[in-house]
């Protein structure tokens, strides 16, 4: 194992992670939603902190699947160096746009008011559709976004980016949800959804030699457990309400205009992987805005395919099993944030 990891394995086997459930000063924009009906507290995501002194903290949000503190297990050095990080862990019990936005809403004002500070947001595939969206709702009401920056990774910011259209072949992801989008679905494909779900994890995880030099034996069981523990613990609705709150997601290419974009004006760093194609389609309406237009959504990111010349291809948002490629872009933009450089154009 290299001495970085080495090293790193060593603190988490002598002092492992331990983030703590964070109550925000105040609820206002969630209990505004709650008291409209529009939502229940059974979709309430959980905010879980480490604590840092550093001056940038990160809003981590996750996928589908895992939850935010596994999604980011081997980058948390990397973001603890810079200040305080925030885990969202969405409800196993259900889901809501409405209410998650809400609750996004009041940490960003906590953090504003009660320790001065802007976040950069770090999210992962359903995670970047869900900033998406929350940002082109902003805009639309006029509301200013607090933040430092955004990390978007292997952005899934609509149903048509992972299920392609009758005739196409459908990815690995799409088979997943292709039974959730239709609402009121059999527990035997929700079932099935999660046996996908635990696939796409189980075969990252097949290269023992390389996960040798990244975790400690210890490591990768905690990770496992608890990865295989939140698919396994997300029920029928709390599934079926995931999917269908990125089924209300517009594509990009709808709210192109010059009312809506920029969506934001702080630095944004946007990678996908070399190899998409189990979750995205060839045709994602995402990708294709990003690669061609993203300084339109974004006038200050910088777009990058991440792929690693000594082994297995990248995969989507692979932040466990490649995590090596990701980091050096990822540690590198914090540094920009931090000296307000200006992404050099690419």
């Amino acid at each position: 194992m290299p001495l970085k990891s080495l090293l790193r394995s060593t603190r988490f086997r002598l002092l492992p992670p331990r983030p703590a459930v964070y109550h925000v000063a105040s609820k206002k924009a969630e209990q505004a939603v709650l008291a409209s009906g529009r939502a229940n507290v059974k979709q309430r995501a959980t905010i879980l902190r480490e604590f840092r002194r550093g001056g940038v903290p990160t809003i981590v949000l996750g996928g589908f699947v895992p939850d935010a503190t596994e999604q980011v297990f081997l980058l948390r050095d990397t973001l603890l160096k810079n200040g305080s990080v925030y885990y969202v862990n969405y409800s196993s019990n259900g889901f809501s746009n409405d209410l998650f936005f809400a609750q996004l809403e009041d940490l960003i004002d906590d953090l504003a008011h009660n320790h001065g500070q802007r976040p950069v947001i770090f999210c992962v595939s359903f995670g970047v559709g869900l900033i998406f969206e929350w940002m082109r709702r902003a805009r639309e009401t006029g509301r200013k976004i607090q933040i430092r920056g955004s990390i978007f990774i292997s952005p899934v910011a609509c149903v048509e980016d992972v299920l392609p259209s009758a005739q196409a072949k459908p990815t690995l992801l799409g088979r997943a949800i292709k039974p959730l989008v239709d609402k009121g679905v059999e527990k035997s494909a929700i079932q099935r959804s999660r046996n996908i779900f635990i696939k796409m994890f189980e075969a990252g995880a097949q290269n023992k030699e390389t996960l040798r030099t990244l975790m400690s034996r210890a490591e990768l069981t905690k990770l496992r457990d608890a990865v295989i523990n939140t698919i396994q613990n997300i029920d029928d609705q709390g599934a079926s309400q995931r999917v269908q709150a990125l089924a209300e997601m517009r594509p990009p290419s709808t709210y192109f205009s010059q009312k809506i974009l920029p969506l934001s004006d702080a630095p944004t760093l946007i990678l996908y992987a070399e190899k998409e194609s189990s979750v995205l389609t060839e045709q994602s309406p995402t990708r294709f805005a990003l690669e061609s237009a993203h300084r339109a959504y974004f006038p200050h990111s910088h777009f990058r395919v991440i792929a690693n010349e000594d082994g297995n291809p990248v995969q989507h948002a692979s932040l466990i099993f490649h995590c090596v490629n990701f980091t050096p872009p990822i540690a590198a933009f914090y540094q920009h944030v931090k000296t307000g450089k200006i992404f050099k154009h690419s």
